[in-house]
């Protein structure tokens, strides 16, 4: 892995518009062998906030796992514990209808397509299952616009099951289908082994990943996300309220889901608009419903209360130059597609690092477009925004002769790395004053 490093300071003034003027940096490129940074870069001061500000206030919840983030920007605004694995509960429901919609998304089925209630997904998911329902009856044939509904309002665990063995067979199988969806949305701490999110021994989330899950649903199906919102639904002749509390609360709030088992607390995955800007939050392992609803929106008003906007790159704007091997040309710069923007508390003079980090060398032929690494932007002690970035321009195959030096250089790095591993098994002192160089691996 490779890693380019830059630092962006707080100091003082403004744009006239209001966000930060534009990053502007200027750097040499350094080629080393693998393993150890691949270029070093000075970034010149940036203004964000005035130097003499006070701090944002600071928050606290009495949840053990939180997350809130900003939805567009990805802005991590407040995290306890995200990446510490817990329980999903019915929260897991939100990775069973992601496959479903894609399903639908993709013409593999439709809303008006029927499932069949077995008599596994009655007795286990029913009213004798001892948790949510519909109350499917069993044998019934249902109406999959329904079954979403009685999974997404209701929390129905005989939906749940009813969708699994349906689509999968069985719901062994379906949790296959989600950990594999999981992976490619980017869910990299997380484990599925039902679709109801009963139970189960190493079925566990974490609130990072849940996060993560809830902006991709909002961002892949705008129009299937809606019945998040809906504050009802009947079926069987019974009327049941949505779940998520805080769709009664005048705070904006549109979905997500609810969660709850005795071992791992009351939790919720909550999504809210005001003034055209969403935020998305995780709270998990609050000790009773009533303290859930509040903590999530305490939390839910402190960032939209707390917090405002900075630009720091513009979309297609040269963030960092990677290095290219074989090619016309010895690096390549990188771009993100969309402006990367940053949620900073108000009065904040924290400091904002970022890194470039990707995997090389880069091989020509390079098309622009192509995804290189990833931005990752940390505000204090907390990754505040992680964003690909790609080739900003086409980097053609080198001549022969460009290649020939290239994979010389390859060479001579190679052995000075062994050299310098060499050395450093040997010599104590020399060693850690030559690792000096290298502080910008990871």
């Amino acid at each position: 892995m490779h890693v380019i490093r830059f630092k962006v300071t707080l100091g003082a003034g403004q744009a006239d518009n209001g966000i930060a003027g534009v990053v502007t940096m200027r750097g040499r490129r350094f080629r080393t062998f693998h393993g150890v940074i691949a270029a070093l870069l000075a970034l010149a001061l940036v203004t964000l906030l005035p130097p003499t500000a006070a701090r944002a206030q600071s928050f606290q919840t009495a949840a053990v796992h939180a997350i809130l983030i900003d939805a567009e920007s990805g802005s991590v605004l407040f995290e306890k514990a995200p990446d510490e694995p817990f329980s999903p509960a019915s929260m897991a429901k939100l990775m069973t209808a992601e496959i479903v919609f894609r399903a639908i998304k993709e013409g593999r089925l439709s809303l008006d397509t029927e499932f069949t209630v077995t008599e596994d997904a009655w007795r286990r998911g029913g009213a004798g299952g001892g948790g949510s329902s519909m109350f499917a009856q069993v044998n019934s044939r249902i109406k999959l616009s329904d079954l979403l509904r009685g999974l997404i309002v209701q929390s129905g665990n005989d939906a749940a099951i009813t969708i699994a063995e349906n689509m999968a067979g069985s719901e062994e199988a379906f949790a296959g289908m989600m950990n594999g969806r999981a992976k490619e949305i980017g869910l990299t701490r997380s484990t599925f082994r039902n679709a109801t999110g009963y139970a189960a021994p190493d079925q566990k989330v974490t609130a990072r990943d849940m996060a993560r899950l809830a902006q991709y649903l909002i961002e892949t199906y705008p129009e299937f996300y809606k019945i998040y919102s809906e504050r009802e639904f009947t079926w069987n002749k019974i009327k049941q309220q949505n779940r998520n509390p805080l769709l009664t609360l005048d705070i904006g709030a549109d979905g997500l889901k609810t969660g709850y088992l005795e071992e791992s607390g009351y939790a919720l995955t909550g999504s809210a608009v005001q003034n055209g800007q969403r935020l998305i939050m995780v709270v998990s392992g609050l000790k009773t419903a009533r303290d859930r609803a509040a903590e999530a929106r305490k939390l839910m008003e402190w960032g939209f209360r707390a917090f405002e906007p900075r630009q720091v790159f513009a979309a297609n704007e040269a963030i960092a130059d990677v290095s290219v091997f074989g090619g016309e040309k010895g690096s390549v710069p990188v771009v993100a597609k969309k402006p990367v923007r940053l949620l900073l508390p108000r009065g904040s003079s924290d400091r904002v690092t970022a890194k470039v980090v990707y995997q090389g060398p880069i091989v020509a032929p390079v098309e622009q477009g192509r995804e290189i690494g990833r931005l990752r932007v940390t505000r204090g002690d907390t990754l505040a925004l992680e964003q690909p970035l790609y080739a900003g321009e086409t980097v053609e195959a080198g001549t022969l002769s460009q290649r020939a030096l290239d994979a010389a250089m390859e060479v001579g790095t190679d052995l000075v790395r062994r050299a310098f591993e060499k050395a450093k098994g040997g010599s104590g002192s020399g060693g850690a004053t030559a690792a000096g160089s290298a502080s910008g691996n990871s």
